[in-house]
């Protein structure tokens, strides 16, 4: 009988690594950047904690030598998977019903090389939660992450047009909550990309700090995603009004649509 248990533990584990994920790539203007500019997570498993200084930029990552350039107005998009090189998009992101939000931050540094995800953040981006037309809770809400299944890992960013030239950390995260009813049960899975921000005006947006901006007990963070829900608490600050937003169960768009993995990114 023990063994029965332990070998149904072992394969409830395995199946759970196999459903996470990691944002990879990085798509500017519908070009292919690749992971050129990724600070990618040395695994897929999910940021312990949020109060954690992981949740800045994920655990164990290091700069790299990398930077994307953008210009200010122009779109990125960010792509996840859950295993690294696999692109396929017959397989979802991020698997198990790990729903959640998708959000998307930036912080303006002195060199996007060397920084350490110490300095402000704000939010740029966000597809969060929406109330399923059946009137159902939890999964069978729509969220986020079921529109980044939908557009093969994919989801477009737009860069404020507004803001400074210079460099920046963009901070791509997903929030699962399907194990988050009790406390630390919330999953963030996060990569910072380096770039290089062109154009622009002066704009400076207001900042929260990794760790701080998310407690614990938020009720976005500590949640029964199973319940019947009439709203959610979208966890972090508004979205900065040069940014954007998408509406959960909305159609793909742009790249998340149209963009097609290269074999050679480079070639």
């Amino acid at each position: 009988m023990k063994s029965f248990v332990f070998a149904a533990l072992a394969a409830l584990s395995a199946q759970q690594v196999a459903a996470h994920a990691t944002f990879q790539q990085l798509w500017v203007n519908g070009a292919d950047q690749g992971s050129t500019c990724a600070r990618l997570p040395l695994s897929n498993s999910p940021i312990s904690s949020v109060s954690s200084n992981d949740i800045r930029c994920n655990a164990g990552t290091k700069p790299v030598s990398g930077k994307c350039s953008v210009a200010a107005g122009q779109t990125v998009t960010v792509e996840m998977h859950q295993q690294a090189g696999d692109r396929n998009c017959a397989n979802e992101a991020i698997g198990g019903a790990h729903w959640g939000p998708v959000q998307v931050y930036l912080s303006k540094v002195a060199d996007s090389a060397t920084a350490d995800g110490s300095a402000g953040w704000f939010k740029i981006f966000s597809d969060a939660w929406a109330k399923n037309p059946a009137g159902y809770g939890g999964g069978d809400d729509w969220w986020g992450v079921k529109d980044l299944n939908k557009c093969c890992g994919r989801m477009n960013v737009k860069i404020p047009s507004d803001i400074q030239a210079g460099d920046y950390l963009l901070r791509a995260e997903v929030l699962a909550l399907h194990a988050a009813g009790g406390p630390n049960g919330a999953q963030p899975y996060v990569t910072c990309f380096q770039l290089k921000v062109t154009g622009g005006g002066s704009a400076s947006p207001a900042t929260v700090s990794f760790p701080g901006a998310y407690k614990p007990t938020d009720p976005g963070i500590q949640i029964n995603i199973y319940q019947q829900m009439t709203s959610y608490a979208v966890p972090g600050p508004a979205v900065y009004s040069g940014g954007s937003t998408k509406t959960p169960g909305s159609g793909c768009a742009g790249c998340e649509q149209t963009c097609s993995p290269r074999a050679n990114r480079l070639g």
